[in-house]
């Protein structure tokens, strides 16, 4: 690829919420973009970057030079399970370690010379440390809400529940 075709493809960088549900649908979005012409960087946990290897096989990421992968830590204790991690703990973790790590990804792909600047980032709702870390370097942000379809509809419809005062629910004792 010439520099010049680097410097004109805008350059988009996708980061979800480290949990399945959340990288799946920020993934398609990611391949939408990149078939609009798109360089992309995916950005996953080093946590979820190691399991998605291990699920497709430690190749199966290569050969796509305007379709990147790259990892950031989730400030987590290591751990070899092959789940998604304890959620509360990830939110907490993300939240307060993140943007250091997102930002120095930010800065090293803007002075790559094997790819175009970035252009815009592309965040998971819950990911707000990327909102600091767009604004200090002078780049737009969207934030692409991961929720399913079903999810999305108990979402809008929640006012009306809290009107009937069918919740929040009364005299029901969660553990």
């Amino acid at each position: 690829m010439s520099s010049n075709c680097l410097i004109e493809k805008p350059h988009a960088v996708c980061i979800p919420f480290p949990a399945q549900g959340h990288i799946n649908p920020m993934l398609k979005l990611a391949k939408l973009l990149h078939y609009k012409g798109f360089h992309i960087t995916f950005v996953n946990t080093e946590f979820n970057h190691k399991r998605l290897l291990k699920s497709r096989g430690p190749n199966s990421l290569d050969g796509f030079p305007s379709f990147r992968f790259e990892t950031i830590p989730d400030g987590l204790p290591p751990t070899d399970a092959n789940a998604t991690q304890d959620i509360p703990s990830l939110c907490d973790s993300t939240r307060k370690r993140s943007l250091p790590y997102f930002r120095d990804l930010l800065s090293k792909l803007n002075s790559s010379p094997d790819c175009p600047p970035v252009s815009c980032v592309v965040s998971d709702g819950a990911m707000g440390f990327t909102l600091d870390a767009a604004q200090e370097l002078g780049l737009p942000e969207v934030l692409f809400w991961t929720t399913s379809a079903c999810g999305f509809l108990a979402y809008v419809q929640y006012h009306r529940l809290i009107e009937k005062g069918l919740t929040p629910l009364k005299g029901f004792i969660l553990n």
